[in-house]
């Protein structure tokens, strides 16, 4: 029988108490594994070493699957010891696996053998920035990153908008060193009435979640926006 993929959320935030609030049933579960599939072995390392699984780091095996993973061989390499009846466990950089994230090459490799995949309960900064929107929960998208190229985004951006003025709120990040231009080109391109949400370092200490329209965002300051892991949503 083959073993069974677990998806394990990690904190999004490393600061505060987060790592003492951890799901009894994730921390039993991670405690039973021997091998992880991770976007970053160090990260991951540091991640089970706080969460004090009361086992020693150098009795796990860690495998990268990251952006640098070629789809294919490199990832039936990463499954044959499930299939072979090993149980594994997913952990991404932060928040949870497979959703912008490179960990669903694994996931979608484990349906098409069989294997069972278990998510187990955690923070995704994508529902979180939703819950705290005030924009329409019954129906949204989240997109992604935009492209890089001024006049590519720019049209991205009016396609959102289109879709939110449709009733489907937009959901999209960015790259934290890239956000301050992201936010500047959506004050110049987006109407006065489309609502526009930012939500920075959620969970953290720091954290900001603020919804205006974007009349109300040119006449007031947009917060501190560089280098901090955000979410923009249209609606």
């Amino acid at each position: 029988m083959p073993g069974t993929l677990y998806l394990i959320p990690c904190p999004i935030a490393e600061e505060g108490d987060v790592w003492d609030v951890l799901p009894a049933a994730n921390r039993a579960m991670m405690a039973s594994l021997d091998y992880f599939i991770v976007e970053n072995t160090r990260s991951a390392r540091r991640f089970l070493s706080k969460a004090k699984l009361g086992r020693p780091i150098e009795e796990l095996e860690f495998r990268e699957l990251n952006e640098h993973t070629v789809a294919g061989r490199e990832v039936e390499e990463l499954v044959a010891p499930i299939a072979a009846g090993r149980s594994a466990g997913v952990i991404s950089e932060a928040g949870v696996p497979g959703v912008a994230d490179p960990g669903a090459l694994v996931v979608a490799l484990c349906h098409r053998r069989g294997i069972r995949v278990v998510p187990l309960v955690g923070p995704s900064s994508i529902l979180l920035a939703m819950m705290a929107s005030g924009l329409n929960g019954q129906s949204f998208a989240f997109n992604g990153y935009l492209p890089v190229k001024p006049d590519e985004r720019a049209r991205a951006i009016r396609a959102f908008e289109r879709r939110a003025r449709e009733g489907q709120a937009q959901l999209f990040i960015e790259t934290p060193y890239r956000n301050v231009k992201l936010a500047e080109q959506l004050l110049q391109l987006c109407a006065p009435q489309t609502m526009l949400t930012v939500a920075c370092d959620l969970t953290a200490p720091g954290e900001t979640i603020l919804t205006r329209s974007v009349a109300d965002w040119r006449r007031s300051r947009l917060p501190e926006l560089n280098r901090r892991p955000a979410i923009f949503i249209l609606g």
